[in-house]
């Protein structure tokens, strides 16, 4: 894998856009994995069933076929699911009717109305830079990898898979120096107007704040300020997968009781780490982000995969763009 990037052994520092270059030298098929499973739903299907659907499979997306365009026209994820509940939960007493009897064709129509947009993806044959620029840039977590010439779609690609990918071959390359480089010197993450929650929030709220903020976990924080656990966009599918999802005035505590057999805690890290530390716990973790906190476990901020590739991938790309414009 490492052949097709020219090492330039006589440096006496590698430079800072090595992993840029790595991934401008892959392929999105080379991370595509031999056997993998992709559910893919035809429009005309009911939305509750879709949800089920993505449940029974253990998925957390899927690509819209439009059999009328005979292509693909958008995807499907909790996102969705999560601005249904938003939108409609009246109580506890009241049906949601547009989850009962919606068909997704129908809820595209109503939420996307007039702003319909082509469905992004990417081909086989683009770079793995392109894909975490496509990501990244256009704010999305998954990504359709779609063969140009037969139209199907062969996996649906993550900043989580991306990462690892990488991490895969690091051990293999000349180590920048912003890898031993600490977040906090670095800057990396968000730090201000954290959005959070507490133990006793309800659910209804909480999905209140994933619409609203756009953020994709919620650290929940205890009355001395300590983070105790987080609740994310992935643990609200648990309401379709025990049709629970009619009663949203349950707090966050009572929701998340389904998975504390193999919960094994909030995973944290400090400013004062270095890069590479933050990279290989998040990788091995298989978690999306990691809450910041200081040594009293109170909330500082939160890393994400995508800050972290793009702090690796793009921001070195965007400062050899700028020494060009300057030579």
């Amino acid at each position: 894998m490492l052949e097709k990037l020219e090492l330039d052994d006589d440096a006496a520092e590698p430079e800072s856009d090595i992993y840029m270059r790595f991934m401008k030298s892959h392929k999105c098929y080379d991370i595509v994995p031999t056997s993998s499973k992709l559910v893919v739903f035809d429009t005309a299907l009911q939305v509750k069933k879709a949800f089920f659907a993505l449940v029974a499979n253990g998925v957390r997306a899927a690509p819209l076929w439009d059999t009328e365009k005979q292509s693909f026209v958008g995807m499907l994820t909790i996102t969705d699911f999560i601005i249904i509940l938003h939108r409609y939960y009246k109580s506890p007493l009241v049906q949601i009717y547009e989850l009962e009897e919606h068909k997704l064709e129908t809820w595209r129509e109503v939420y996307l109305q007039a702003t319909f947009k082509p469905l992004v993806n990417i081909s086989p044959d683009a770079s793995l830079f392109d894909a975490v620029y496509t990501l990244i840039k256009n704010k999305i977590h998954r990504l359709p990898v779609i063969d140009p010439v037969t139209g199907n779609a062969l996996y649906i690609l993550t900043h989580k898979r991306i990462l690892k990918f990488l991490q895969l071959f690091m051990c293999e390359m000349p180590k920048p120096a912003f890898m031993k480089q600490t977040l906090g010197e670095l800057g990396i993450g968000t730090y201000n107007d954290i959005a959070f929650i507490h133990p006793d929030t309800p659910i209804i709220k909480a999905l209140n704040i994933f619409v609203e903020r756009r953020v994709s976990a919620l650290p929940v924080v205890d009355e001395s300020g300590k983070v105790v656990d987080i609740y994310s966009k992935f643990d609200v599918i648990n309401l379709a997968a025990e049709k629970t999802y009619n009663n949203l005035d349950i707090t966050v505590t009572q929701a998340l009781k389904h998975r504390s057999q193999y919960f094994e805690g909030v995973m944290k890290c400090h400013k004062m780490e270095t890069m590479e530390t933050i990279v290989d716990r998040i990788v091995k973790a298989e978690v999306h982000r990691l809450v910041v906190v200081d040594d009293l476990s109170s909330i500082e901020g939160i890393v994400s995969l995508s800050d972290i590739l793009q702090a690796l991938v793009l921001s070195p790309a965007d400062a050899c763009k700028e020494e060009n414009l300057t030579e």
